[in-house]
C-alpha cells in the first residue's frame, strides 16, 4: 500500500516537472519512500528507544550509523515488517549490547575497534557503495565519491570511539559498524534475496 502510494506521488511529480529522466525518477522515488515509508519506521524506532530508556543513545547512534550506512550501502528487505525488524536489530541491538557488554579495560575496546577498522576498510575497498537493484548507483563518479566519503566517515567514527568519554557510545559504534558491514557482504545479499544494483543493470546492457 505504501509502495503504491509512493509510486503514485513519483508519477505525479514526473508529470508536472520537466526533464526528469529514469535515473532522476529513481532518486525522486527513493526520496518519497524515505518520507512516507521510512520516516514512520524511524519515529517508531525512537519511540521504542525512549520506552527502553535508551532514547538519546538511539537518536545519537541512529544519525552516526545512518551516515556510515548511506555511504557503504547494504541490503534492503522488501517488506515493511522485515525492514522494521532489521532496522531495530541494526540500531537497537548495538545499543543494548553496549549497555550490558561494556568492559572497563581500554585495550579491549581499542582491540575491538582495530578489528572493526580493518574489517571496515576491507568492506569499503571491495564492496562500497553496495547498492540494490531498486536503487542502483550507475555513475562511476558517484560510486567513487561515496567510497571516499565512506573512508572519511570511518575515520570520524573511529575518532569518536577513541576519544568519547562515554563508553556506551564507543561500544555501540563498534558493535554497530560491525553489523552494518555484514549487511554489505554478498552472503547477506544472497540470504535476503537482494542483488547488487550495478551488477543487474550492467548485465542488462551487455
Amino acid at each position: 500500500m505504501i509502495d503504491k502510494f509512493c509510486d503514485y506521488i513519483t508519477k505525479k511529480i514526473k508529470e508536472n516537472v520537466a526533464d526528469i529522466d529514469e535515473e532522476k525518477e529513481l532518486v525522486i522515488n527513493f526520496g518519497v519512500r524515505i518520507i512516507f515509508g521510512e520516516m514512520p519506521k524511524i519515529i517508531l524506532l525512537f519511540i521504542i528507544g525512549f520506552l527502553l530508556n535508551l532514547g538519546w543513545y538511539t537518536v545519537i547512534f541512529f544519525f552516526l550509523l545512518a551516515i556510515y550506512r548511506s555511504f557503504t550501502g547494504g541490503f534492503h528487505l522488501k517488506t515493511h515488517l522485515g525492514c522494521m525488524i532489521t532496522t531495530s536489530i541494526l540500531y537497537l541491538g548495538p545499543i543494548l549490547l553496549a549497555k550490558y557488554m561494556t568492559l572497563p579495560q581500554n585495550y579491549i575496546l581499542y582491540g575491538m575497534a582495530a578489528i572493526v577498522a580493518i574489517f571496515s576498510i576491507f568492506i569499503i575497498t571491495k564492496y562500497a557503495p553496495a547498492d540494490t537493484e531498486n536503487i542502483p548507483i550507475l555513475s562511476k563518479k558517484e560510486r567513487k565519491a561515496k567510497k571516499v566519503k565512506a573512508y572519511i566517515t570511518l575515520v570520524c567514527l573511529l575518532a569518536i570511539i577513541a576519544f568519547s568519554p562515554d563508553r556506551t557510545i564507543a561500544y555501540m559504534l563498534v558493535y554497530g559498524m560491525f553489523l552494518q558491514n555484514l549487511t554489505v557482504l554478498p552472503i547477506a545479499y544472497k540470504l535476503t534475496n537482494n542483488k547488487y544494483g550495478y551488477e543487474v543493470y550492467t548485465q542488462e546492457t551487455v
